[in-house]
Formats: structure tokens, C-alpha cells, sequence
């Protein structure tokens, strides 16, 4: 016995397909019965009209946390607010004064711009983190003070009335063998004259120091104020000083800047591969280090030099036997 359903398919082009599947009554256990199924195509079922939403929305159980949302939803697209400066900044002085406002920010009043102050306990954790730290060095710096008797140290002086200016460059492409040559070169020369070294050197690193040298330069005339006595007119005798070396300069501006130091400085390896034959690859680590120059005025090797000069002139006569009593010594042999 066959127990097979037989499906008759009925073709509709104009609407959705439908099959009417039919159990045969040849099996003592079945009961007639017709069952529709209404089939769409595939994208069809994608597919939303206007009315569908609106009947979505106005059933008994749509959800009213969507219709919320929806009828709190801005139509269109938003506005673009461009930010601008805050009320308590330092530049908004300067634009009302011009006649220029701040749309989105409100204009203060004159009550409210005597009352507002900076909140300093928003402020305590960048500029004072550790104050019990703070409080305890500056009370040993109070007793220092003390003892001292409002005198400055040697040190302290010559933070106070020379200048000088530390920069450090960014990693260069280079080993410190090879940097280590330019910095013994550069040290000890006027920051012009280091400069022109630079600039006609082979090396190929050369430019890169010859860049930072600059740089360095530029900094310690605006950050420092170093090397300005020309442009401001400062007109000073020319002095004979005596280097470290031993050798003769002439200074002629005690503002002038020049190389004091230049070292090196070991950065992290780099990687670079090394494709070779049959599909072989060597792994390659290029070095990468940095310079740090320091620059002083030419005032602080006239200082250098003159304290040699009176160290020198200060140092007793060495004789071969000094005029000193004799002590500690017998006629007779103590044994």
C-alpha cells in the first residue's frame, strides 16, 4: 500500500503561490483534510509599506517604549553646533572687548565675573597631589634657609645669574659609534660655528644634527633669552680667555652661545628585513640613537677660566725638601 500525499500545485502569476496538500484516505488511520499555504517570494518578506507601520503603531500591542522614542525623535537631519571658547577662558576677555560674542555660551554679568574664581580643589590633583610631601620640603627648606643665614649657595648663584638651555633630539636612523664622532666634534664650539661643521660634513647624519642644532639655538633665544646682547645693544671689551684644553679664544660677546656638552644616547632597535635566496629572509635590527646638546652663554667660560687663573695663581712653590721641623726621628737605632 502507497501512502504518499499527492500535491496538486495551482499556479498564480499574479498573487502568491499556493499549494493545497491533500491526505489520501486509502490509510485506515487518516482523515481527510486540505491545508493552504501561502508562499511570497524571498524579499518580499523584507518589505513594509506606510500602512503596516502605522497599523504596527496604532494595535493594542504595539510597544509604547518605541512610540515614545519615535515621537521624541528630532525629523530630519540634526544641526551642526560648532564648539567655541568656554566663558572662563583667558581669550574671551579679548573677544568681547573687539565686539565679537560667544553664541553658545552665555554672556556672564558683571556680578557673576567678580564672583567666579578657579576652583582650586579641582585644580589640587595635577598641582599638588602629595601635599604633606610638599609641606615637609618646604620646612626643611625653611630651616636650610635658616642656618645659612639668607646666604646662597656657590651653586645657587650660577643657576641665578647664567643661563642655559638643554635640548634633546628626537631618534636618528644611526648608531652611537657613528653619532659619538659628531658630538666630540660639535662639544665646545660656538653654536654657529657647530653649525657650519654640520652643514659641510659627509655624514650622512649630519643634516639631522645639523637640524636639532638649530632647533636647540632657536629654543634657548626664546625660552631663555640667551645670545641677545647684540640685538640689544650691549657693548662689552673683548676678553682672552684660556679653555679647558689649554688652548687661547678671544670672547667678544659674553652672550654668546656655545656647544658646553653633547652626548649620546641609546634608543630602541628597530626591525628591516634581508630577503635573500631560495625564500630565506634575515631579520635585521637597526639602531636608533639620539643627541642631547647643552647649551651655555660664552659668560660662563670667561668665569671658568678666570677661576683657573686664580687657582693657578694661588698654588704654593713645590720644593724639593720644605723648611718643616723634623720629627719623629732618633740619634740611635730603637732595636
Amino acid at each position: 500500500m502507497n501512502n504518499r500525499v499527492p500535491i496538486t500545485r495551482l499556479a498564480q502569476p499574479t498573487g502568491p503561490i499556493k499549494y493545497f496538500v491533500t491526505q489520501s484516505s486509502s490509510s485506515p488511520f487518516s482523515r481527510s483534510f486540505t491545508t493552504s499555504i501561502t508562499r511570497s517570494g524571498f524579499f518580499d518578506r523584507f518589505r513594509r509599506s506606510s500602512n503596516d507601520r502605522e497599523n504596527a503603531l496604532n494595535s493594542p500591542t504595539s510597544n509604547p517604549v518605541l512610540e515614545e522614542y519615535l515621537k521624541k525623535k528630532p525629523q530630519g537631519t540634526p544641526q551642526l553646533v560648532r564648539g567655541d571658547l568656554a566663558s572662563s577662558s583667558i581669550f574671551e576677555e579679548d573677544r568681547r572687548k573687539r565686539g565679537e560674542t560667544n553664541v553658545n555660551v552665555p554672556v556672564p554679568t558683571e556680578n557673576e565675573r567678580k564672583v567666579r574664581v578657579r576652583d582650586r580643589s579641582a585644580m589640587a590633583a595635577a598641582l599638588d597631589p602629595e601635599p604633606m610631601n610638599r609641606k615637609r620640603w618646604e620646612r626643611k627648606m625653611l630651616i636650610r634657609e635658616i642656618r645659612r643665614g639668607g646666604k646662597l649657595s656657590k651653586t645657587e648663584v650660577i643657576k641665578r645669574t647664567e643661563r642655559e638651555n638643554l635640548s634633546k633630539s628626537h631618534m636618528f636612523k644611526t648608531s652611537i659609534k657613528k653619532l659619538g664622532m659628531l658630538a666630540r666634534q660639535i662639544a665646545g664650539k660656538p653654536v654657529e660655528e657647530a653649525i657650519v661643521q654640520m652643514r659641510f660634513s659627509k655624514k650622512k647624519v649630519a643634516r639631522e644634527v645639523q637640524a636639532h642644532l638649530e632647533h636647540a639655538r632657536n629654543e634657548a633665544i626664546v625660552k631663555r633669552g640667551m645670545g641677545l646682547g647684540q640685538a640689544e645693544g650691549k657693548k662689552s671689551e673683548p676678553v682672552q680667555i684660556e679653555l679647558k684644553g689649554g688652548k687661547r679664544r678671544t670672547v667678544e660677546d659674553p652672550t654668546g652661545i656655545y656647544v658646553d656638552q653633547a652626548w649620546v644616547g641609546r634608543g630602541e632597535y628597530g626591525i628591516a628585513y634581508d630577503y635573500r635566496a631560495r625564500g630565506q629572509v634575515n631579520m635585521m635590527r637597526p639602531p636608533f640613537t639620539s643627541i642631547s646638546v647643552l647649551l651655555k652663554e660664552e659668560a660662563t667660560r670667561v668665569r671658568l677660566s678666570q677661576e683657573r687663573d686664580k687657582k693657578r695663581e694661588n698654588r704654593k712653590l713645590w720644593v724639593q725638601l720644605p723648611d718643616r721641623p723634623v720629627t719623629t726621628q732618633r740619634q740611635y737605632y730603637s732595636w
